[in-house]
């Protein structure tokens, strides 16, 4: 679903954090991510739910579309409005958590999958997860140039599996 739409709003993207995920842990490899795209929630549609660890112990948990790139899956979102005011990673609070303890936890399809996440520095490896580049302007009437959205980007890895 077009993150930009009214339609994406109602479906209660704004919603207050959670807490633990709960779910059968995944222990298996994952070598391609594309199947993520296509899971259909009755109610967040094809968001997945992430966890994260705050600084006083308590997970927090939200709704978030994932970005799977066959063997890479990514996690991000962008900054707009008041939140612009404010500097990297106090954007959001997830971003703020997971700069503070990489490790994650995904729920997608009802399975919990332990991650390990790290920002994309790379401004190539960026556009191609986007489409474009990762900051948003528009011209003013007056001719000066306002930067209206930043995206940032991070690509989970699965840890705790044994492989051989």
């Amino acid at each position: 679903m077009d993150y930009t739409t009214e339609a994406y709003n109602q479906r209660g993207r704004m919603t207050y954090p959670g807490l633990w995920l709960k779910g059968e842990l995944v222990r298996e490899p994952v070598d391609n991510w594309d199947w993520v795209q296509d899971v259909e929630h009755p109610v967040r549609g094809n968001t997945i739910m992430l966890e994260t660890r705050t600084w006083y112990g308590i997970p927090y948990s939200v709704t978030i579309l994932p970005t799977p790139r066959g063997e890479n899956l990514y996690i991000g979102g962008s900054a707009r409005g008041e939140r612009l005011s404010r500097t990297f990673p106090n954007y959001k609070q997830w971003w703020a958590n997971v700069e503070r303890d990489p490790r994650v936890r995904l729920k997608i399809d009802g399975k919990i999958y332990e991650m390990t996440a790290a920002l994309v520095h790379d401004p190539v490896e960026l556009e191609s997860i986007l489409g474009r580049a990762p900051v948003t302007t528009r011209l003013n009437e007056d001719g000066s140039e306002e930067i209206v959205a930043k995206w940032y980007y991070w690509r989970v890895a699965q840890r705790n599996i044994v492989e051989y």
